[in-house]
Order: C-alpha cells, then sequence, then structure tokens
C-alpha cells in the first residue's frame, strides 16, 4: 500500500469504527423483552375495560340525546299544529307551568375540590340551567354559597351567567335563604326514601364533585343542620352496576322529568346514562331467579361465581361511578337559550 493511500485508508477505518461504536450504543439503549415493562394489575385492567366500553357507547348515548330533543321538538309541533288563532307560539309557551318547587344546588364545598373538579361542577350546573330553562314544568333554581374558585372559573369563562333569567344566584348559605322545616337534603346516604316531591318544600344537592372522597358528607351536613333528609327511591325501581351516587345535574333532570310525567320509572330510564347500567328491578329479580335455577340444574353447581357476587365488586372497585359526565360534558346549549 502506498503512503498517499494510507491516510485515506486510516481515515474510512476509523469511520466505520465510530459507525460501529453508535450503532453498539443505540442497541443497548433498546429497552430489552420484558425490561421496564410493570405487569397490568386486574384493577388497571378493569379500568381499561371500562374506558373502552365507555368510548364504544359515545355514539349511543348522543343518538338518545339527540332521539329525546326530536321527541320534545316533534311534540311541540303537534301543540303548536293543534292550535288555530295563529297564536301558537304564545300558546305552547303559555302550556309552561312554573313549579312552586324550589331546587337548590349546594355549593358550599367550594374548598373540598381541586380546579379540575370545579370545572365540572360549572358544566353540570349550566347544564341544570339550560334543562329548566326548557321543562314543562321548570323548577325555583337556586345557587347558594356561591363564591370562591366556583364564581372566579364562571366569571372567566361563562360571563353570561351574570343574564340568567329564573335563577336566584346567592352568596348566603341555603339555610340563611329558608326556613329550617322546609328545607331537605337529597343524599343517598339518608335511609329515608323519597316517594312523593311535595312542591312546597325546598330540595338540595349537594354541588360536590369529589369522586368518592367525602362520602358520608351531605348526609353528616343535614344531620348538623337539623334538617330533613331523603334518597330518590332509586333502588325501587332500578338495579345498576355502579353505587346510587349520580350527578348533580342528573338529579336535577331526573326531578324536572318527574314533574313532568309523575312516574319515578319512566324519569329514571330517561335520565340514567347508559354506563350505569341500569335495568329494571322486576327485570333483574327475574334474571336473578332464571340465574339460581340454572345453576341449581347444573351438576354440583356452585353460586360463588354468580353474578350478583360479580355486580358487588365491580360496585365496590367502579372507577367510573362519579365521572359525570364524560358522562355529564354539557353540550354547548346554554349559549343557545334566551337570557
Amino acid at each position: 500500500m502506498s503512503s498517499e493511500m494510507l491516510p485515506a485508508f486510516i481515515e474510512t477505518s476509523n469511520v466505520d469504527k465510530k459507525q460501529g461504536i453508535n450503532e453498539d450504543q443505540e442497541e443497548s439503549q433498546k429497552p430489552r423483552l420484558g425490561e421496564g415493562c410493570e405487569p397490568i394489575s386486574k384493577r388497571q385492567m378493569k379500568k381499561l375495560i371500562k374506558q373502552k366500553q365507555w368510548e364504544e357507547q359515545r355514539e349511543l348515548r348522543k343518538q338518545k340525546r339527540k332521539e329525546k330533543r326530536k321527541r320534545k321538538k316533534l311534540e311541540r309541533q303537534c301543540q303548536m299544529e293543534s292550535n288555530s288563532d295563529g297564536n301558537d307560539r304564545k300558546r305552547v309557551r303559555r302550556d309552561v307551568v312554573h313549579s312552586t318547587l324550589r331546587l337548590i344546588i349546594d355549593c358550599s364545598f367550594d374548598d373540598l375540590m381541586v380546579l379540575k373538579d370545579i370545572k365540572k361542577l360549572h358544566k353540570q350546573i349550566q347544564r341544570c340551567y339550560a334543562e329548566n330553562r326548557r321543562a314543562l314544568h321548570p323548577v325555583q333554581f337556586y345557587l347558594t354559597s356561591h363564591g370562591g374558585q366556583l364564581k372566579k372559573n364562571m366569571d372567566e369563562n361563562d360571563k353570561g351567567w351574570v343574564n340568567w333569567k329564573d335563577i336566584h344566584i346567592k352568596p348566603e348559605h341555603y339555610s340563611e335563604l329558608i326556613k329550617k322545616e322546609d328545607l331537605i337534603y337529597l343524599t343517598s346516604d339518608s335511609p329515608n326514601i323519597l316517594k312523593e316531591l311535595d312542591e312546597s318544600k325546598a330540595y338540595v344537592i349537594g354541588g360536590l364533585v369529589d369522586h368518592n372522597h367525602h362520602k358520608g358528607l351531605t348526609y353528616k351536613q343535614a344531620s348538623d343542620y337539623g334538617i330533613n333528609h331523603a334518597q330518590l327511591p332509586l333502588g325501587n325501581f332500578v338495579k345498576m352496576n355502579s353505587r346510587k351516587v349520580l350527578a348533580v345535574n342528573h338529579v336535577f333532570e331526573i326531578i324536572l322529568e318527574y314533574l313532568e310525567t309523575r312516574d319515578w320509572q319512566e324519569a329514571f330510564f330517561t335520565i340514567l346514562p347508559q354506563r350505569k347500567g341500569a335495568v329494571p328491578t322486576d327485570k333483574a329479580c327475574e334474571s336473578a331467579s332464571h340465574d339460581s335455577q340454572s345453576v341449581r340444574m347444573e351438576e354440583g353447581g356452585s353460586d360463588s361465581d354468580s353474578s350478583e357476587e360479580g355486580y358487588s365488586r365491580n360496585e365496590l372497585d367502579s372507577p367510573h361511578e362519579e365521572k359525570q359526565d364524560k358522562e355529564n360534558h354539557t353540550e354547548s346549549t346554554v349559549n343557545s337559550l334566551p337570557h
């Protein structure tokens, strides 16, 4: 090899060595199979499965909301066509009968929520306001203890709230505005079952989005203030896959629906989100009876893996029982309402 070719050969060899070193480094930095991959726990797997089911049912929920809006629109059109004096729009408006029932969202839990949950509560309140404005029997709507993070978030993201109509937004606590004997706190922890709505009363809904971190708090507050309390008769009509904890707007809308239909079961099944897996209790009992008969018919059958036991575990482990909404995402209907 000539002396002229020697430097070029040395330079080429050095480049090859550097490339070889870089390739070795890259190979060593790649995660090896089985390294850095932690096994997924059963709880995490349940969460992933429930999340997937929720996503798959998104379109179904959307379709049900559309169908409900179409049905109500059709009913309004039929009412308008049945009138013949040319004042159809005014006549339809006269059909709205304002209820004397007072429905209060208690916003006194502001300091127990992070900003993310405050924003969820704000959207739930927007939904309540929109539904009450559309209802055939709108209630006397109150927001009490309004202030703190919630008011700041509403000022920043929904400045039109100051022009809302048919709503009483007060900084005072509800106990300062309404007589104690008229108050009934709606809480799922109450042992009292609500059978009928008394339209002379004021029903309080706890404005708390806490993902079940503060169990029994609304019941304790009602007891501390010495006011009556009750829970909706959900267990009498509905069997669910999760605990009987509903979002603020769900409770509000169920009451509006009941005032219109006077039928608890219809109100529950019109409003409850699909992810709750709600079925009528009579059908649930028939299904349970059929399952128990099937178990007895099997040789050596055991009820240790029955659907009822699975239901109990899902009830305890359900990670989505307070999610409103992904279930509760407010549609942009509030801005379209008259202020």
